[in-house]
This record gives C-alpha cells, structure tokens and sequence, in this order.
C-alpha cells in the first residue's frame, strides 16, 4: 500500500468541503471516501487504487444509518449495515427483494462491516482490473485497453458492454433498487439531490474508468424505495459457483403485481450479466397484462437477452440467463399466490 493523508470528517459539510477533490467510482480519483472499507482496503492493498488522500466518513453513521418503512415506502440511511437492514423485519415483510439481495452477499463478517453506500459502489471483481501487472485494462489505465476481450472472461459481462471493458458489476443490493425502481439521495458542496438508482452508474461510453454519475465530493446518505404494489411479491435469486460468499454469475430481481394469474405490473433486474445494474424493459414489456406462465416467462427472458454480446468463455452466459429469469418469475408467482398479497 502506498503513502497517503488520512483525514476525518465529522460532518456532511466538513465531508463535502474535504471531498472536492474525490471521485467515487472513478480510478483514477486522488481522494476517496473511506467509510466500511470493505472494497476501498483492498484496492489499495493490491495497488490498483492510489488514491493521495483518504476521507474517513465513519463518523457521519450516527445521523445515516436509519430504516424507516412507512406508507411512502422503504428509506434507509447510506450508513446502516448491510446485515442490519437484511434481518430487519419490515424489509423481510415488506421489501423481500432488498432483504434477500442482502442475505445473499458476501460473508456474515463483511456484512457485519460494509455499508449500503458502499456496497452500492463496489468495484468489479474482473482479474485483469485486480492485478496490476495486466496493463491493458482500460478501467484501471485508460487507454491501454481491454485484455479481458481475448482473455479467460467466463465471469465478464454481457449486456451493457463495448470493446472497452467487458467488466461485470457484482453487486446484489444494486440489481434490486433498480428493479424497485429506487431513488438515491446524496449530498454534495452543490447541495443536496436525488436521483434514480438506474442513473447512478455511468453508461460505458468508451470510458470504463468513470463508473458513476457522482459530482466531486457528493456523498450518498439515503436510498428511497417507494411504495408499490409489487414491493411485497419480490425475490432476489442469486446463482453462483458455489453456496456461500460468492459473487454472481446470474441473478434476477423480480416483482410482480399480479390481477389472478395475469401480470399488471412487474420490474426486473439482472445481476452478473452487465457492466452495471441492469433493469430490463424489454422483458417487462413482454408480460405486461399477460398471463404469467412458463412459455410467456421464457419469451420475456429472451427479450431480456435479445442484446447480449459474448466473447468465448462467457457463451453460456445468455442461456443461464435467461433461466434464471424465468425461474424467478415462476418463484415469484407462486410466492405471491401463496402469501395472499
């Protein structure tokens, strides 16, 4: 790990006057916020993360790690534990999606440490980014380009990418506050601001190194899931390699407001397919007031999958897909019947 000034801040406005200079979800960023450091650490252990300065914004958990679940919908502080808001009861009832996105994360000590805007925020865990002695990575060193495109990429993306980064985003809390369609809130030497979780992440555009849509300085303190009729019959499914702290290959967030067996509404999310979280409208659209069944699923899933973009080792990615989308789908409907929502 390389030198670098520490600081503290014991407030939003000390954090934000200290962090004009930070770039959340950019690289190259000289400052960075440090609050779980369950990601940050082990960048800069493995020196791919340089950043000349660290911001520690711990001590702002004492006004942002709240849960409140009330008409209006879910709204949970940036601070509050991962592990806290996935045992909490009016998430598990009401918001099952967020909970199981969360119960299915990493390990019970990382949990135990990370924060939700951190985890929103995590980096790929692409090979070629994690180590250094791969140049050609144009997340970590802009330009050099892409050596995942030739590479062993069973685990890279295959929705959202171009030729300069094929990375997946790994997170699963993220899949499910897009399905959910959940709002950010963040605060900033601008001022305070929300936005939607589907505009957080930075579209690739040739600049795989900017990850996020975050102005210098910003800090998320907040996320807002409204109230809707299809909050309660939502799951989070998560297919993975093995059992236990493990990130995903596939994974859907599914929620559905059902008229008997025929969709009214329904919002999907897929994990371990795109460079970032990616709500799928096409599939959605698929089923809208349709009866929800097996074939109807499988032609949604595919329409989920109809722009995916394969480079050899990641060919099975689409097929598993779409599996896990239907399977979901199908959970959810019977989830749903059975709870009498």
């Amino acid at each position: 790990m390389r030198p670098f000034a520490f600081e503290r801040a014991d407030d939003l406005a000390q954090a934000a006057r200290l962090g004009t200079g930070t770039g959340q979800g950019q690289t190259d960023a000289k400052t960075q916020y440090l609050a779980g450091g369950t990601t940050l650490i082990d960048l800069m252990k493995l020196d791919v993360l340089r950043p000349e300065r660290v911001i520690d914004i711990g001590p702002l958990r004492r006004s942002h790690d709240f849960i409140d679940v009330d008409p209006a919908g879910l709204y949970v502080g940036a601070f509050a534990k991962m592990s806290v808001v996935a045992t909490h009861p009016g998430v598990i009832e009401g918001y099952p999606a967020i909970a199981e996105s969360l119960q299915l994360a990493a390990s019970a000590q990382l949990r135990n440490m990370a924060t939700l805007g951190g985890n929103v925020l995590q980096r790929t865990r692409c090979a070629y980014f994690r180590d250094p002695t791969w140049n050609a990575c144009n997340k970590r060193n802009p330009g050099s380009g892409c050596a995942a495109l030739k590479g062993y990429n069973r685990n890279h993306a295959v929705l959202g990418v171009d030729d300069s980064c094929i990375a997946q985003y790994p997170g699963d809390f993220a899949v499910a506050l897009v399905a959910l369609e959940a709002q950010v809130d963040l605060t900033g030497p601008q001022g305070p601001r929300r936005l939607s979780m589907e505009s957080l992440h930075a579209p690739l555009d040739g600049q795989p190194h900017i990850e996020t849509t975050l102005r210098p300085g910003e800090i998320i303190t907040g996320f807002l899931v409204p109230a809707a009729a299809w909050n309660r019959r939502s799951l989070y499914l998560k297919v993975r390699d093995r059992t236990s702290y493990e990130f995903a290959i596939s994974s859907a967030a599914v929620a559905l407001d059902l008229d008997g067996e025929s969709v009214r509404q329904v919002r999907i999310g897929l994990g371990g397919m795109a460079y970032r979280p990616w709500r799928s409208t096409e599939a959605e659209h698929s089923l809208m007031g349709k009866v929800l069944t097996e074939a109807n699923a499988e032609i949604a899933a595919a329409a989920a999958l109809n722009d995916a973009k394969t480079h050899g080792d990641n060919d099975y990615k689409p097929e598993l897909a779409r599996r896990t989308l239907v399977r979901a789908l199908l959970q959810a409907k019977s989830k749903s019947l059975t709870a009498g929502a």
